[in-house]
């Protein structure tokens, strides 16, 4: 490397010459320094101010007393202090009990928590079902409603709602139990995807799930993202332009929840389902509809094809595999009883025998 080095550094400097050669300038001066003798390290000196070995025993001694021995060093430090005694700094009592092997918790800790990964996939409709629950403000200040949201993973159908004035698991299990009998879920058919609230993690709703057969998946502690789907819905729902920013009560929020769900599973062009409404994945009728924008595409490229530079385009179709944190390896009417199930418009699914 010497010899390379010195001939380019005829021409050239140092550090133009690492350039050229890609080397590591700071490399190349070390390794061409001559070799140097290491500095040998003279024996540490006692600190003149550190304690002496009585001054040390006797500190111990204190610190290690039927009357301290449960105390940190910031009560005995100030305990003493107010006696009359100085017999070491605080840092002093840390650096002994560090020496001494006495430091670091003293009652057992915790063992950090390491909680699976929910991965959730659902190639056609009623496989996953995912629901949270949010809450509505009303007139009364300080007072809330609670809605519950159950959605198809698959299509992203509203499956069934409910607005109540409380949050406990009963509600969950009542929402649940006549979902699974309305929708004729077959045991172990179904997955149910939630967080960990206290309705989602009670040992009642989470025995009669496992009666009814249904698979139970929970979020990570303290991680907003593992329910993606139904957070989106309620941001849709929330920013819609005649959400109330108060409702006057149970019967308002069920009369404006009822019209927003019809909208949201029969109107609404879902943009992650290719432009599709919920009802139309739910129900498979998304084929003719995408049958039909397919030929109105290929009708208008055939009259403009110039306007296509990529050639004949064609109409999106809603995913094949629905999925909540892949792999990285994968690519309603008022005056409802308190409590009470909610199901969405189900005429243009009659063909499921739901309606």
């Amino acid at each position: 490397m010497n010899v390379v080095l010195n001939d380019c550094s005829i021409l050239l400097s140092r550090s133009k010459a690492c350039q050229v050669l890609n080397l590591n300038r700071s490399t190349v001066h070390r390794r061409t320094l001559p070799d140097q003798p290491k500095p040998v390290r003279e024996e540490t000196k006692c600190q003149p101010r550190a304690l002496s070995p009585y001054e040390r025993e006797r500190l111990w001694s204190t610190m290690t007393s039927p009357e301290f021995l449960d105390q940190p060093p910031h009560e005995i430090y100030h305990t003493l202090l107010s006696r009359g005694e100085l017999l070491g700094s605080i840092s002093t009592m840390h650096r002994l009990l560090r020496e001494k092997a006495a430091a670091g918790e003293r009652r057992a800790q915790r063992p950090p928590q390491s909680n699976a990964i929910p991965r959730l996939l659902a190639e056609k409709p009623n496989q996953v079902f995912t629901w949270d629950v949010t809450k509505l403000r009303i007139s009364r200040s300080g007072v809330y409603l609670s809605l519950y949201v159950v959605l198809d993973l698959y299509s992203r159908f509203v499956v069934a709602w409910m607005v109540s004035t409380k949050e406990n698991s009963a509600l969950a299990i009542q929402l649940m139990e006549e979902a699974s009998i309305r929708y004729g879920i077959e045991p172990q058919t179904l997955t149910i995807h939630q967080d960990r609230g206290a309705p989602m993690t009670s040992h009642r709703y989470i025995d009669m799930m496992n009666d009814l057969g249904i698979n139970l998946s929970h979020s990570r502690p303290r991680v907003s993202n593992d329910n993606p789907m139904s957070e989106s819905q309620f941001k849709t729902m929330k920013y819609q332009p005649d959400y109330p920013n108060r409702f006057e009560g149970t019967a308002h929020a069920r009369e404006w929840c009822e019209a927003y769900f019809d909208w949201y599973n029969f109107s609404h062009h879902h943009s992650s389902l290719g432009g599709f409404t919920p009802g139309q994945v739910y129900t498979g009728g998304f084929e003719d509809v995408w049958r039909q924008r397919q030929k109105t595409l290929q009708d208008y490229y055939e009259q403009h094809p110039e306007r296509f530079i990529n050639g004949a385009p064609t109409a999106a179709r809603p995913p094949e595999v629905v999925e909540i944190n892949p792999r990285p390896d994968v690519g309603q009417s008022t005056g409802f009883a308190e409590g009470v199930v909610n199901f969405p418009t189900l005429t243009a699914v009659k063909e499921r025998n739901i309606s």
